[in-house]
Formats: C-alpha cells, sequence, structure tokens
C-alpha cells in the first residue's frame, strides 16, 4: 500500500461540482482503499492504495455524483518533496500557496510579467509553482490568470492546507 494525495480541482465552488466530503470518504474505503480521510470541502484526500487511485475515483465519482473531477494525484514522497522545497515557509501560511500540475511548469513569462504584482514572489520547482503574495490573492492578477502562466491547470492550496495534509500523512 502506498499513502496518496488527491486534490480535487473545481469541486463544491458556486454550487456546482458537489462533492461532499461526508459522503466521498464511505464510498472511498468501500472501494477498498484504506486509511481515507479529507480535509475540508475544497477537496483534500489522503489515502492509502496499493496502486494510483485515478481511474477508480474519478468513476466513484461520476456514478454517485454525476461529474468527473479533475484530480491532482502525488504519492507521499512527491508530496513531501514538494513541501521541502517550498522556499516560503516561514511566512504566514494563507500568503503562501501551492500550485500543483500535471507536468513540469513552463512558464510564459511574458504572461506572468502583465499579471505579476511587485508583492508578489515565486519560485518553480518541477510540476509545482509556489507563490508568495503577502496581501492575499483575492485580487491578484497574477493568481486570476495562474493557469494561462503556467500553460495547464492546476490546483492551488495554500500553506495552511498543505501543513494540514502533511499532518493526515504522518498520523497514517
Amino acid at each position: 500500500m502506498e499513502k496518496h494525495i488527491i486534490f480535487f480541482r473545481g469541486i463544491n465552488v458556486g454550487g456546482k461540482n458537489l462533492l461532499p466530503m461526508k459522503e466521498l470518504v464511505p464510498l472511498l474505503e468501500e472501494a477498498a482503499f484504506e486509511e481515507v480521510a479529507s480535509y475540508i470541502q475544497s477537496g483534500n484526500v489522503v489515502l492509502n492504495s496499493p496502486s494510483n487511485p485515478a481511474d477508480v475515483i474519478h468513476k466513484l465519482v461520476l456514478d454517485n455524483f454525476g461529474f468527473s473531477p479533475e484530480l491532482f494525484i502525488l504519492n507521499e514522497t512527491e508530496f513531501c518533496t514538494a513541501m521541502a522545497n517550498n522556499p516560503y515557509q516561514t511566512f504566514e501560511g494563507k500568503f503562501v500557496h501551492f500550485y500543483f500540475c500535471h507536468n513540469t511548469i513552463e512558464l510564459n513569462q511574458e504572461k506572468v510579467n502583465k499579471y505579476q504584482a511587485e508583492s508578489e514572489g515565486y519560485y518553480i520547482k518541477g510540476k509545482v509553482f509556489y507563490l508568495h503574495a503577502p496581501h492575499g490573492i483575492g485580487r491578484s492578477k497574477l493568481v486570476a490568470n495562474i493557469e494561462a502562466c503556467l500553460e495547464q491547470s492546476a490546483s492551488g492550496r495554500n500553506l495552511n492546507t498543505t501543513n494540514k495534509v502533511s499532518a493526515m500523512l504522518e498520523k497514517m
């Protein structure tokens, strides 16, 4: 069995793609995943599985909730490496964001230059875009255009959330 972290993208937002974690967890357990746990409704799940759980989760959500969400799945090593590579660990968690991608990031620098605020800093390592936004992300033009800058879809989590997921992994 291997520990996996699943970040669901675009669920429970604006009344669309509703996926209650309280309903999902027992379904994942029935599907033979072990030590299933979730954190908040934005779709953060940890579980043990003998193989990549993507296909099973896609089918399970489609059959039970009527849609197929985009999933960002990391094994424990990938997640722990992403956490260790964070250059903004000393900053307040709500101002540090991880954008997880499916592929290695080749940034569209022209777009980043267009949207990045002076106060914002970023760092890229592999498939993770790290952002320090000391004034928050609510009005950030970079965040509003992040996928155009990354030239791929991404699932963002702040440092508070990734720290909570890390603590969940340790309990498994």
